[in-house]
């Protein structure tokens, strides 16, 4: 087991992401966001975009979990080999990447996208990011060290659902072989327990910590004023 896949085991990763249009997209207001997140307590951060990284990297100690979003359909998260290099290259000791078994965008297999990783930076773990059990399956045999619920719901395999999919994370947990992290739609301290509960590895959560918007949303919206 590896230094890192030890140092979250049982813990919090927060992912810390802004998107096209927001005031936080920035990455000096990432590397501060992240910075937040250690002194909380969290025991890895996952980020977005290379200039976050770079900025994330100088500024927190802690692993970081590495991706590039291109587009916002079908396969987008750090979708082929080149992304994957490049993700690397700003010094994530964790790449993730699309784990699902939809056709990937330069015609390369997860295998063989985790293989030519691998033979770039042997050290470097990679984390497939699946919608379903099946996709769980495949991203193991196809080498990733960690695998990650994170996709679930938004595959197009399953329905989405409002909170976190606990019968999917259930049929991903009864065929994991290795770590897996449960990510996606954790709005609250309980649900990250029961996630840890059910068996999880570790835990990542986003939007509940990182993006005022959607928590300024959920507050205004249980207003009667709304």
């Amino acid at each position: 087991m590896s230094g890192v896949t030890e140092a979250i085991r049982g813990r919090l990763v927060v992912s810390c992401q802004a998107y096209p249009g927001e005031p936080m997209l920035d990455p000096r207001t990432m590397s501060q966001v992240a910075q937040s997140a250690v002194i909380g307590g969290a025991a890895a951060i996952r980020a977005k975009g290379l200039e976050d990284l770079r900025a994330i990297r100088t500024a927190v100690d802690v692993p970081i979990i590495g991706l590039v979003k291109v587009g916002k359909d079908g396969v987008y998260i750090t979708p082929t080999l080149a992304d994957c290099v490049a993700v690397a290259e700003t010094g994530c000791e964790v790449v993730a990447l699309d784990g699902t078994r939809r056709p990937r965008p330069d015609g390369l297999s997860l295998a063989e996208t985790v293989a030519g990783l691998k033979e770039r930076f042997p050290e470097v773990l990679v984390m497939a990011d699946c919608g379903s059990a099946g996709d769980a399956v495949a991203a193991q045999e196809a080498g990733a060290d960690l695998i990650g619920t994170t996709l679930v719901g938004y595959s197009g395999e399953l329905p989405k659902t409002d909170g976190p999919d606990w019968a999917a994370i259930d049929e991903m947990l009864a065929v994991a072989d290795r770590p897996l992290i449960v990510e996606g739609r954790l709005h609250t301290p309980a649900d990250a327990a029961e996630a840890m509960r059910r068996g999880a590895w570790s835990v990542v959560v986003g939007t509940a910590i990182t993006h005022p918007a959607t928590i300024t949303r959920w507050f205004a919206e249980a207003l009667p004023g709304s």
